[in-house]
C-alpha cells in the first residue's frame, strides 16, 4: 500500500518577539530568518522548506502583528501577516509561555476559527512554574478555539517533533512543491542581505532606529570562493556614525561576523564589504520600500 504524501502552507504568526523566527529556522533545521532581541526584525514573509518521508512542509515566517506604531513600513508588514494568513493550510499562533499581552489580544480576530490553528506556547524553558501552565491555556482556549496546543522550546529542541506532527495531520494531500534539499525559496542574496542586517541590530542595538536595510550591490561567485558588496542603507546623515562606531569599530564587528555566517552558507570563502548609503525617509514611502525589496 503507497503512503499518502502531505504537502502545504504554514504560516507561523504572533506579535513582535515571541519567537517566531527561531522557531522557524528550528523547524527546518537551518537559519533563514534572522533573530535579534529587537522587535520586529522580520520584515518580510521567508518562506522555510522542511522535507520529511511523507510530508513536505513550507513554513511562511511573517513580520510581528502590532498596531502601536502607525508608518508606511508597519502598515506594509503587518497587510504581509493578514495576507499569510488567507492563503495557508495551517496557523501557528506563537505565544510566550506564560505571558498575554494586548499585542497577543489584537491577532486573534485575524486567526481562522477552524481546525488549521495551532497554539503554539515558545520559550516553555524560560518558564519558572511550570504548573502554571494549565490555567494559562485554559484561559487562552476561552478566548479562541484552537485545534491543538503545544508548548516548545527552540532553542532546547524540546517538542518540535510533536509540533510537526500536529501540523502533518493538518496538511492536505498533495504533491511537494520543492525538491527535498530545499530549504528556501528566497535567493541566496536575499539570506544573505538578511544575515548583515542581523547583524546591524545585534550589534546597534537600541542606538539605530528601525530606518535602516541592507541591498546586496555586488556578488561575484566562482568555485573558489565569493565577492560580496553590501549596502546599508539609512535615513539620516546622524545615522552613519552610530552604524561605523569609534574608529570604525563598528563596521568591522558587522562585516567579519556577517562573513563568518556567509562562509558557512555558501560552504567557500567570502571576500565581504560592506559600506553605509542615506536615502532620506526611505521607510515612509511604498515606492521606496518596493524598489529595496519589501512586499
Amino acid at each position: 500500500m503507497t503512503s499518502v504524501f502531505r504537502c502545504g502552507f504554514v504560516a507561523v504568526v504572533g506579535r513582535p518577539n515571541v519567537g517566531k523566527s527561531t522557531l522557524t529556522n528550528a523547524l527546518i533545521g537551518s537559519k533563514i530568518s534572522i533573530v535579534s532581541r529587537k522587535a520586529q526584525t522580520t520584515r518580510h514573509r521567508i518562506n522555510g522548506v522542511l522535507t520529511r518521508e511523507h510530508e513536505q512542509f513550507v513554513f511562511i515566517d511573517t513580520p510581528g502583528f502590532q498596531t502601536r506604531h502607525g508608518g508606511t513600513m508597519n502598515r506594509m508588514m503587518n497587510r504581509v501577516v493578514t495576507q499569510a494568513l488567507a492563503d495557508v493550510d495551517v496557523v501557528l499562533h506563537v505565544v510566550e509561555a506564560g505571558k498575554w499581552s494586548k499585542g497577543d489580544e489584537e491577532l486573534l480576530p485575524l486567526l481562522p476559527v477552524s481546525e488549521k490553528t495551532i497554539l503554539v506556547l515558545s520559550k516553555v524553558d524560560q518558564l519558572k512554574d511550570k504548573n502554571s501552565l494549565f490555567g494559562f491555556v485554559n484561559d487562552l482556549m476561552v478566548k479562541h478555539a484552537y485545534a491543538a496546543v503545544v508548548p516548545v522550546s527552540a532553542v532546547k529542541d524540546t517538542q518540535l517533533n510533536v509540533l510537526l506532527d500536529e501540523i502533518a495531520a493538518r496538511l492536505p494531500e498533495g504533491e511537494p512543491m520543492f525538491e527535498a534539499d530545499t530549504l528556501t525559496d528566497r535567493p541566496m542574496r536575499f539570506i544573505v542581505a538578511e544575515l548583515i542586517r542581523e547583524k546591524v541590530f545585534r550589534l546597534v542595538g537600541d542606538e539605530l532606529p528601525y530606518a535602516c536595510t541592507v541591498v546586496i550591490e555586488q556578488w561575484e561567485e566562482h568555485e573558489r570562493g565569493a565577492r560580496i558588496a553590501a549596502c546599508i542603507v539609512v535615513e539620516r546623515e546622524t545615522h552613519r556614525p552610530i552604524l561605523l562606531g569609534a574608529q570604525g569599530m563598528h563596521m568591522k564587528r558587522i562585516a567579519t561576523e556577517a562573513r563568518q555566517d556567509i562562509e558557512k552558507l555558501l560552504e567557500k570563502p567570502v571576500h565581504l564589504e560592506v559600506y553605509v548609503k542615506v536615502r532620506k525617509g526611505w521607510s515612509a514611502r511604498e515606492s521606496s520600500l518596493r524598489d529595496l525589496g519589501y512586499e
